[in-house]
């Protein structure tokens, strides 16, 4: 019977985290059917929409007193604030580039992702890495530098996309705080702002919502279930599935945007930019294979 449970719990966590990631995968669509409203403002609205959608499953969970603990933390409600500002510049930058057609770089930033996890681990964290990771981060560096070289243009939008989330993982490692209230507060802090600046642009005509149209107005509330939903449910898919699970499915997301670059909104994937993603995919490989390794042989 244990071992029933624990195979339905299994099967759960892959549910959610499959959930999790198409969702964060497919948000170029979302995004684009926003299109005709500017980055600022949806980043805006994201951050006052999610907010509300986490307050009130922190109020149905009760836990208001994580939030409250967060408060009475001057050290932690400061560090909070940094990533604040980590995370909303990641959300612009996002959406932006899905708006200006630049998915393909949405995807290479998120393949980036995990090698430069393990970079910061290096330099940071004293982690020590293993050969095979040096030589996955070694390949990853390549592709990026025949990218800038051959294509002639840095890719900006991949690295800060990239960077700004990886600082934001690595600042939650070091601070005792749960991703749940971490976010809520996170946008809480954004939020304020967000309003009053969106009231200011309401009260001149500027806004969008209230002001396009009811499909819009709908929209906005729901740029919430590309933000805050994702996350929850990857929390719920991460503490029931393995470590080599979560592993393997975070490539889903930006191979959901890569497929949607090419075949859906016309990217151009150029020979130069195809070789910049195979190094990557390569790079990732290997970067799995030393990690689901490490796992099983400590487990």
């Amino acid at each position: 019977m244990p071992e029933l449970k624990n195979q339905s719990a299994s099967n759960k966590g892959v549910m959610f985290l499959l959930s999790a990631y198409l969702l964060w995968g497919f948000a170029p669509v979302f995004w684009k059917m926003l299109g005709h409203v500017s980055s600022f403002e949806l980043v805006l609205h994201r951050a006052i929409w999610s907010f509300l959608f986490l307050i009130l499953v922190i109020f149905s969970q009760r836990r208001t007193g994580e939030i409250k603990a967060v408060f009475r933390q001057k050290k932690i409600l400061f560090s909070l604030f940094g990533t604040m500002l980590l995370l909303s510049s990641n959300w612009f930058v996002f959406v932006w580039a899905v708006n200006n057609d630049q998915i393909l770089q949405t995807s290479l930033g998120y393949y980036i992702n995990p090698l430069f996890f393990v970079f910061l681990g290096m330099i940071f964290l004293n982690e020590h890495l293993r050969k095979l990771q040096v030589f996955a981060l070694i390949i990853a560096c390549t592709g990026v530098l025949y990218f800038s070289i051959f294509i002639g243009t840095f890719p900006w939008i991949a690295f800060i996309l990239a960077i700004s989330f990886g600082i934001y993982g690595l600042v939650h490692k070091r601070i005792d705080v749960g991703a749940l209230p971490g976010l809520c507060v996170e946008t809480m802090l954004f939020s304020v702002r967000a309003f009053i600046y969106l009231l200011w642009l309401n009260i001149r005509g500027n806004g969008a919502f209230l002001n396009v149209n009811l499909t819009t107005d709908f929209l906005l509330v729901g740029t919430c279930v590309f933000t805050a939903f994702p996350l929850l449910l990857f929390t719920a898919g991460a503490r029931r599935t393995t470590f080599s699970t979560v592993g393997f499915m975070q490539y889903i997301s930006p191979s959901c945007s890569f497929f949607l670059a090419i075949f859906i909104y016309n990217e151009v994937l150029s020979f130069e930019k195809l070789i910049t993603f195979i190094m990557i995919w390569v790079a990732l490989l290997l970067y799995t294979i030393d990690s689901v390794k490490y796992h099983n042989s400590n487990h």
